[in-house]
């Protein structure tokens, strides 16, 4: 018995040690550079069969370790950690990101993807970390100055689209705008009725990433409409762990600058000139006693009148987790509001998104779904900043004895209008035009691997984008402005209906397999998408007296695109790449003969690193990468034009009939048209270099590209009597683009607490006419003064768009003389044969930097874009900026202040000058942003981030106008401001 006893008090004596042998390990795994939670994280016991992983807030618990157990902290895309257990209860880690995720990085391509490493094309990809911050209401503002070759030139009213181009684009006449695609659906490049842009239903919060493809070895494979290169967006999926962001954003918007008119004081003075405090007149004026009549008392600044002070709600909620524990899904909410500088002008959009991205069988079966709802709202001002620059700044802007409802008009004692100028302001507020666009667009993938022959795959993608547009425009009666309003009492209305679908059908084949060094992937399948809409117009539904057949419907033909398509690629050695696609697309916008055309490209890629620097500890990566393909181009026109080979007839509408007795009779008239015209073609030649150095803390790309785009689809004369019109599309000539662009990213700094990164992008192309029809010049633009005039021409050997002008001459204070011009043929007459082309609207070069700095728990960031040589044609100055010009028509009118550089009195001959052509380089602060994270709010259930930034804080610019970024090519004649923006925001994860 006392042995037993021996023994229970020897084991009771061991019990203390084996739970101090043996115990339990909990923490929290964050990510060095943000100091977020990770969720997910793998924590493992090495050599053991003991784990965990990390919750939505980033906790682990471990239990059953011992002393000098090595406990392991791995998490994709991070370097992995290890800890040694010594008894310690807790732990936080801090995981960095892996030096070498770049290697990993997988990109969309056409129909699939491809790790980063391996692509053979010019790709480039921004994910959600890198997107540009601020107030982004708009998705392609997301990456704007973030990749080398690609501009965005958004204008200043709310929720406007954008001019973007890749390279330069590839067109004269037809599209140059690149081809979409959300999660595999190319959308149309129409803007719908009631809609600010094709992207403006597409809430930008619900975007994970943009991939950029530039070369045709990257963009062929879609063939038809990727002339201009491709951009693929890729919207959040859902996650394994239930998660919920919260993001809030509001901003102040203003004014920067102004166009520098007359004051209401140096108009008077200038009209009716100086007088001292006796009333003797000092200096004449210029004006007539019939102008110095029209002079009042006011002192109106009407830039200042026509706009105001803005504001910006963003309102953004996301949910994403696992259903029934085995489909990842994400819901999202949003709501976003801005006002435009503009009185009147607001946009308001509401988006309800929802993903399911399950996988079946042991991943052998994937679906995807993707659906958005998106309800626009839009108040639509009409650009005033013509009448606002021009209106006599003495009268008031209101008038409590007017007939046009209390606005200030210039009128005659029957009230009957005076010709002239329009009240601005009153144009603003006595026309409610408004717009509504509901749009529902979504796809559904199917991707299945075959359980008997993994080594094939089978996808099938649907897409559907549907959008229902309305715009109703109604003006008061008492507005001056509403030119029918002595026939019809009731003011005006018009209402604009339009119903645009887009649906999409794919299905491809994706074999994959590896023979010793070689592996092989292959892939072929078939496209089909239709594009259909039809309008709705209704007339004066205020006038009693419209004909019975109103509203007038139009129905578009469809626009079918057909497409067969293939692709090869070889890793020979995981060194030398090759792939190979071919597409063969046909298009209804072609006569039979010329429907189909076929699409190749080729691409290679030479793993340096992997043969010459192998060993290299400075060089972490270097590709070489040759391309070369053919894309085509179809898009071109507008309504009846899409469809020119075809001979279409037009009929009277409702209002433009002949009258036969009593009965209305339309009369049917055909409308030009081309039956042997064809695919727009563009040759693209790459030569890229990838690389990377000391373990790519440093990456970046150099490519050299040059596109040659043949049998242009140019709107140009028709012989004499040749067809139904003096003009229409036809395939002649060609053009060239080449270039060079440059990228460079860096993590200059990269630790626990502080990290650095910067990213820098350059881009330099040239573009040239080679062909024009019969060697002529094609002339662009209106001829009235102020409009550019035919201030630009399409000429061989030279720049599209290039201006055309004559060289000023100038006296020998350096001072322009009015009319005196160079004799540039030396025939000693000044005429048009005097004209030279001087400069053009390309830029010389772009530049893109951005900066992103986080020391522990506070983050700065700022974008920078510049362009430099591009010059700007001042049509406000060309147009107004004449003494002459006071006089409109029966009133007066205001001047820029730039009239006193060059004293012109009259516009009918110096529109024209070169004197009005200047520098538009600039140097533009997009966003500023500064923002704290508080890691463990609410006793640690959420993080919470708060940050106040500027958008559009600064712009450097010596162009006299209001804005150097002009999207009419280069013709500057009035724009919609960009606002400067104080924004305040907050962002919570729970």
């Amino acid at each position: 018995m006392k042995t037993i006893y021996k023994k229970l008090l020897f084991l009771f004596l061991l019990l203390p040690f084996g739970a101090l042998a043996q115990s339990t390990l909990s923490g929290v795994v964050v990510d060095s550079g943000s100091n977020q939670p990770l969720p997910g994280v793998n924590v493992i016991v090495q050599g053991a069969n003991s784990s965990t992983t990390t919750d939505f807030d980033g906790k682990f618990q471990l239990g059953g370790l011992k002393n000098g157990d090595k406990v392991v902290f791995s998490f994709i895309g991070y370097d992995s950690k290890t800890v040694t257990f010594s008894g310690q209860k807790t732990v936080n880690i801090s995981l960095s990101e892996s030096a070498n995720q770049l290697q990993e990085v997988v990109v969309q391509v056409g129909y699939g993807t491809v790790k980063k490493k391996d692509a053979t094309g010019s790709v480039t990809t921004v994910g959600a970390k890198d997107f540009n911050k601020g107030a982004n209401v708009t998705a392609e503002n997301l990456l704007n100055g973030r990749v080398a070759g690609l501009t965005v030139n958004t204008s200043g009213a709310p929720g406007s689209g954008s001019q973007i181009r890749i390279r330069g684009g590839s067109s004269l006449f037809a599209s140059n705008d690149p081809l979409i695609v959300i999660d595999g659906l190319p959308i149309d490049n129409t803007t719908n009725t009631g809609a600010t842009s094709i992207l403006s239903s597409l809430n930008p919060n619900d975007i994970e990433s943009f991939t950029v493809l530039k070369d045709a070895s990257a963009t062929a494979i879609y063939g038809s409409r990727a002339s201009n290169g491709v951009i693929i967006i890729t919207t959040k999926k859902g996650g394994k762990k239930l998660a919920v962001d919260y993001n809030f954003q509001y901003g102040s918007g203003r004014l920067v600058d102004k166009i520098d008119v007359f004051s209401a004081n140096e108009y008077r003075n200038l009209i009716a000139g100086v007088f001292d405090e006796q009333g003797n007149q000092i200096t004449p004026g210029i004006g007539s006693p019939s102008q110095v009549a029209l002079l009042g008392n006011a002192n109106t600044d009407w830039q200042d009148e026509i706009y105001r002070r803005t504001d910006f709600v963003d309102n953004n909620i996301s949910i994403r987790g696992n259903l029934f524990g085995k489909i990842p899904a994400r819901l999202s909410f949003g709501n976003t509001y801005q006002e435009g500088l503009r009185l009147t002008n607001n946009f308001t959009r509401n988006t309800v998104s929802t993903t399911l991205n399950p996988s079946f069988f042991d991943d052998h079966l994937k679906l995807r779904l993707n659906a958005t709802y998106a309800n626009e709202r839009n108040r639509f001002a009409d650009g005033v900043e013509g009448s606002a620059l021009r209106f006599n700044p003495t009268n008031p802007v209101y008038d409590a004895d007017s007939p046009y409802g209390g606005f200030f008009e210039y009128y005659n004692p029957d009230g009957t209008l005076v010709a002239g100028g329009r009240n601005p302001v009153a144009q603003l507020l006595q026309k409610n035009d408004t717009g509504i666009n509901n749009r529902i667009f979504g796809n559904f993938e199917l991707d299945y691997k075959f359980h008997f022959f993994p080594a094939l795959r089978a996808v099938i993608n649907v897409g559907f984008d549907e959008s229902n547009g309305e715009r109703n425009t109604f003006v008061s009666n008492q507005a001056a402005s509403g030119p029918s309003n002595a026939n019809v009492p009731f003011g005006q209305n018009e209402q604009q209906e339009r119903i645009a679908r887009n649906k999409l059908f794919d299905a491809y084949l994706v074999y994959t397999k590896t023979f010793g060094k070689v592996d092989f992937e292959a892939q072929a399948g078939y496209s089909y998408q239709i594009r259909q809409s039809q309008y709705q117009t209704t007339g004066n539904t205020f006038d009693p007296n419209l004909p019975d057949n109103f509203p007038e419907t139009t129905i578009d033909t469809d626009n079918v695109l057909l497409g067969y398509f293939g692709r090869a690629k070889f890793s020979i050695s995981d060194t030398y790449l090759f792939t190979f696609t071919m597409r063969r697309d046909g298009s209804s916008r072609f006569p039979v003969d010329e429907r189909y055309a076929n699409f190749p490209s080729a691409a290679f890629a030479w793993k340096l690193k992997n043969v010459a620097f192998k060993d290299s500890k400075t060089i972490s990566d270097l590709k070489l990468r040759l391309g070369y393909g053919v894309t085509g181009q179809q898009e071109f026109g507008s309504g009846a034009e899409r469809n020119f080979y075809l001979q279409q007839y037009t009929t009277g509408s409702g209002s433009s009939q002949y009258i036969f007795g009593a009965v209305p009779t339309p009369i049917a008239i055909s409308n030009p048209y081309n039956p042997v015209l064809k695919w727009e073609e563009t040759t693209t030649y790459n030569v890229g270099l990838d690389y990377g150095l000391f373990n790519d803390r440093i990456t970046g790309a150099l490519d050299l590209f040059y596109k040659q785009s043949d049998d242009l689809i140019v709107n140009a004369a028709f012989p004499d009597g040749g067809n139904f019109s003096n003009a229409g599309f036809q395939n002649i000539g060609s053009f060239t683009t080449k270039g060079i662009e440059f990228s460079i990213a860096s993590d200059i700094v990269k630790n626990d607490n502080f990290t650095w990164n910067v990213n820098f992008n350059a881009t330099k192309f040239e573009r040239r006419i080679q062909d024009l029809a019969f060697d002529s010049d094609i002339f662009l633009g209106a001829t009235g003064a102020g409009t550019g005039g035919t201030a630009q021409i399409l000429r061989e050997g030279y720049t599209p768009y290039s201006f055309f002008v004559y060289k000023q001459l100038y006296d020998t204070s350096g001072a322009p003389i009015e009319g005196a011009y160079a004799d540039l043929n030396g025939d000693g007459i000044i005429n048009g044969d005097d004209r030279y082309i001087y400069k053009n609207s390309d830029p010389d070069a772009t530049f893109g930097f951005a900066s992103t700095i986080n020391y522990k728990n506070l983050d700065f960031s700022f974008n920078v874009r510049a362009s430099v040589g591009n010059r700007i044609y001042n049509a406000v100055n060309a147009g107004r900026a004449q003494y002459d010009a006071i006089q409109d028509v029966a009133v007066i009118a205001n001047l820029p202040t730039s009239v006193l550089d060059t004293n012109f009195n009259t516009t009918s001959d110096v529109v024209l000058s070169d004197v009005y052509i200047e520098n538009g380089s600039f140097l533009r602060l997009d966003n500023v942003t500064l923002g704290y994270t508080f890691p463990k709010w609410i006793d640690g259930k959420a993080s919470l981030r708060l940050f106040a930034g500027v958008q559009n804080a600064l712009l450097i610019t010596d162009y006299s106008g209001l804005d150097p970024e002009i999207t009419n090519d280069g013709i500057d004649n009035t724009i919609y401001p960009r606002q400067r923006s104080f924004l305040f925001g907050a962002n919570i994860k729970f």
